[in-house]
């Protein structure tokens, strides 16, 4: 299921506190305070509207050294994590940057966006602009004619939504293709409201993106303002958030379901604002009862093992401490841990957060300060100047025969899942660098740079943020090319395969399609 995230880290986490619980080394709640929630809102002395306050790891109670040992294993590993950002008591702990991805740039949070669309739902109804979940979806859009209108449709209501259990007939597996066919059609509001129904709703959760961005409609309907323009409003300037990429629809309703950009530490003003029960800076920004709401199991997911659903949240299932998550494809998080004042943030291109998650529990010792240790900070510090700097350049290979052949030429593609059209590579091998030129519909053109020296060149990618590609040939006929979207989530592994007038392309990318193969022949006249 895309836009899910790990839960395991969290689980992790949870399974120390308890232990630490046991040893005497966590202080319990007060009486009545069962999630610990309002020691959290007393301890929050600043507000970081303008900025975070920093502390070495030791003096929130984490061990400098595991931290090193977590950012030592990413790098031999070479896991494709762009950013980690720890913040506990309201202090960043640990603020790591891995290249190709920068400090200060936004980063695509994919269906993290869900959280912020459903915070801005109750943001509106306590503001008046909508009476309450439990109104018809169907109210909300008098002036559309609707398809497939059935009982089922009717009694959907805006809570159904919010729970991912609006009964709609939506394909998630293997990718998200009702998304997918919504973004193909020319009004992606009536696209959805049109969708058949599958069943009754509010008896089964189906992870529907459409159903977020039907939230983002009913907010343009409710507030006459676009969700970015009363996110802005309401919410961004509160907390002090100014960098932001949010695409819209064709008729400018934003994107409910993902594609909102935002810095890691804006990221973690989100998880903040939560973990303070929605108040910043003496004013309640969102209502607490909402907050309490989104984060409590609303619904279960499909597999009922390990996910619960919440307003747009994720939140585990168990007898363990409170938690709750907003996640994203490629593994994208805000986890917050309200008994132990935690917010971990990461964003990254597709990776599994249980191969550094052990590293990141032993980090965890205690909820008192520990003796400083500045030899273990400094190495510390040194790792995370490290991961940010791009690696040495390593000697480019002599070209083959066959870079000669194919030289400039266009190849046209076969049927694909990312419409492809046309497909060129040129070589400069006195600069050590490739170029990398695909054909799309209504004669658009993407163009790459390849690093042939194992460091990646940058063109402009979406929403002009750039994109890392670098290149090699693996054999005589087979030349691999890395793209990597960076803050746009997608790190797409491109194996050309030539042979005499023929290409096999293999398109991997771990956070959206997985392997997809096609092929290609040379453009009459190429020969």
């Amino acid at each position: 299921m895309r836009g899910t995230g790990n839960l395991k880290f969290i689980g992790l986490l949870v399974v120390l506190v308890v232990m630490l619980a046991a040893s005497g080394c966590v202080e319990e709640p007060e009486s009545g305070n069962e999630s610990g929630t309002e020691a959290v809102i007393e301890s929050a002395t600043y507000w970081p509207t303008d900025g975070w306050r920093t502390s070495t790891p030791e003096q929130q109670g984490l061990d400098s050294e595991k931290l090193a040992e977590a950012l030592d294993y990413i790098q031999e590993k070479d896991i494709n994590i762009h950013s980690l950002l720890i913040i506990r008591n309201g202090y960043v702990v640990t603020d790591v940057y891995f290249y190709p991805f920068a400090n200060g740039s936004v980063h695509d949070v994919a269906s993290v966006t869900k959280s912020f669309t459903g915070t801005l739902i109750g943001i509106a109804i306590s503001e008046g602009y909508i009476s309450g979940v439990d109104q018809p979806v169907l109210e909300f859009f008098p002036n559309r004619t609707v398809a497939n209108v059935d009982a089922n449709k009717k009694a959907m209501t805006l809570e159904d939504l919010l729970t991912m259990r609006s009964g709609f007939e939506c394909v998630n597996e293997p990718y998200e293709v009702t998304l997918e066919q919504m973004g193909d059609s020319p009004d992606w509001i009536q696209f959805t409201l049109d969708m058949p129904m599958a069943e009754e709703p509010g008896t089964r959760f189906v992870y529907c993106s459409p159903n977020s961005h039907l939230l983002s409609g009913i907010i343009s309907e409710t507030t006459g303002m676009n969700e970015l323009e009363y996110a802005n409003k309401s919410l961004f300037e509160p907390l002090g958030i100014s960098n932001v990429i949010w695409p819209s629809d064709p008729q400018g309703n934003n994107h409910g379901w993902g594609d909102l950009h935002l810095t890691p530490h804006d990221m973690a003003k989100f998880g903040y604002l939560y973990l303070n029960n929605g108040t910043w800076d003496g004013k309640q920004i969102v209502p607490a009862e909402w907050v309490a709401k989104s984060t409590q199991t609303q619904a279960i997911s499909e597999d009922g093992k390990a996910d619960g659903y919440g307003y747009q949240w994720w939140i585990p299932i168990d007898d363990l401490p409170a938690r709750y998550e907003a996640r994203g494809r490629g593994t994208q998080l805000i986890t917050v841990v309200p008994e132990k004042n935690l917010i971990v943030v990461t964003t990254g291109g597709g990776f599994d957060m249980d191969e550094i998650a052990p590293f990141l529990v032993a980090a965890l010792k205690s909820d008192q300060p520990l003796p400083e240790n500045p030899v273990a900070y400094e190495r510390l510090q040194e790792k995370i100047y490290a991961v940010a700097e791009p690696p040495e350049p390593e000697p480019v290979k002599p070209l083959p025969e066959m870079a000669k052949k194919i030289e400039g030429k266009t190849y046209v593609l076969d049927s694909n899942p990312l419409d492809l059209q046309t497909l060129a590579l040129t070589f400069d091998e006195e600069k050590g660098e490739a170029l990398l030129r695909v054909g799309l519909p209504e004669n658009q053109t993407l163009e790459f740079l390849l690093g042939l020296d194992n460091v990646s060149r940058f063109s402009p990618g979406d929403y002009g943020l750039p994109a890392a590609g670098k290149g090699s040939w693996e054999s005589d006929n087979v030349f691999v090319a890395y793209v990597d979207e960076v803050a746009n989530v997608n790190h797409y592994k491109v194996t050309h395969t030539f042979q005499d007038d023929q290409l096999t392309i293999l398109l991997q990318d771990p956070t959206w399609y997985g392997d997809v193969e096609f092929g290609g022949r040379l453009e009459e006249g190429e020969n």
